[in-house]
């Protein structure tokens, strides 16, 4: 099995490629969400990606780098600069390719005659539901000038995005960054006093997180897994890789929070999971469940009955590959051919019993 195991990794290095996931946000808040977090986590390449499907959604120029301007409060200059400098060289490609992009409206820009202390004040509390009072401002008096005259005030009064869009994009880079889990919490807040509901700022903090975390945005999500979701609960996503490659087969498979399939059997050959995101469960039949996490490894022998899937609030994504009772040509006429017997679901009280 360990040689299974070589041979698998070696297949999926030649396989990997780029990503997205998710569609309880709409098209733009997704999009939102992916430019925010890249660009946060300094992932120029798949930053691009996402750039170019922003474009290919219509999201304007000017739209996509507001975005990005505003990313220099949150992640500061550096990875601001890094990320615009991709949007040059996305726009310069697909300018080469003959697409034409949507420059959008212009921003608004504050002049002299305008009182940004007043504004920038007037913008926070509004956002934050209260007027702010913290010790930093008296004891660095010049950041919170900084706060309310440039960020509220100057960025957010440029306009083409609307407040709830530029909250999302502030969750979005809060989600990834280390030591920020303080004004992540803060501007939830304030994201829900722009209407978004908690389901959907969960989600983008987790669909952030996700994305952004070991081997995350490697392999294509897929289509929603339709044709075997009635042995699944909660929804998931399937993209085949390799079809009866040397007679072993490959497939992506993500699930949201909360999602895992039935117990089921694998007969004749076996299965190797390789875990590449989020943290999920494995457990076989009358015997504990296992916690796995990216990097993590499981191998399924022909005839064991097992499940697997996500946790309660990560999404969890997987190569399965379908591994036969013995590694076969392409010559052969005739290839004996895994096969999955499903049996009935992880009732809630099971699955609820997780720690």
């Amino acid at each position: 099995m360990k040689k299974t195991v070589l041979f698998i990794i070696c297949f999926i290095m030649i396989y990997m490629e780029t990503n997205a996931m998710q569609p309880t946000l709409s098209e733009k808040e997704e999009r939102i969400v992916e430019i925010s977090s890249f660009t946060s986590a300094g992932n120029q390449e798949q930053l691009a990606v996402s750039l170019n499907k922003a474009l290919n959604n219509k999201m304007t120029i000017n739209e996509i780098n507001e975005i990005l301007i505003q990313s220099y409060a949150y992640c500061g200059f550096p990875k601001s600069l890094n990320a615009i400098t991709t949007f040059i060289n996305v726009i310069k490609e697909r300018k080469s390719k003959g697409i034409k992009d949507i420059q959008g409206e212009m921003p608004k820009e504050l002049t002299s005659k305008d009182d940004r202390d007043k504004i920038g004040e007037k913008t926070r509390e509004k956002l934050s539901g209260r007027k702010t009072v913290a010790e930093w401002q008296t004891f660095a008096p010049g950041i919170e000038q900084y706060l309310k005259e440039h960020l509220f005030a100057d960025i957010f009064a440029r306009g083409i995005l609307n407040h709830q869009e530029r909250e999302l994009a502030t969750v979005s880079f809060l989600a990834v960054s280390a030591g920020a889990e303080p004004q992540l919490k803060a501007h939830i807040n304030m994201a829900k006093n722009t209407g978004l509901s908690d389901e959907k700022l969960n989600y983008a903090v987790r669909y952030a997180q996700f994305i952004t975390s070991y081997n995350m945005g490697v392999f294509n999500r897929g289509a929603e897994n339709t044709v075997y979701a009635k042995y699944f609960t909660g929804k998931s996503y399937l993209e085949p890789l390799a079809k009866s490659w040397y007679g072993v087969s490959a497939s992506n498979v993500v699930f949201e929070p909360s999602c895992r399939n039935n117990w089921h059997i694998h007969h004749k050959g076996g299965q190797i999971l390789l875990v590449t995101g989020g943290n999920g469960w494995y457990q076989e039949w009358n015997k504990p469940a296992r916690k796995l996490k990216a990097g993590d490894v499981v191998e399924i022998p022909a005839g064991i009955k097992h499940w697997h899937g996500a946790s309660k609030d990560s999404f969890f994504a997987h190569i399965a590959i379908a591994v036969p009772p013995k590694m076969v040509s392409k010559f052969d006429a005739a290839p004996v051919k895994n096969t999955t017997e499903w049996l009935e679901p992880v009732s809630d009280s099971e699955y609820s019993k997780l720690k």
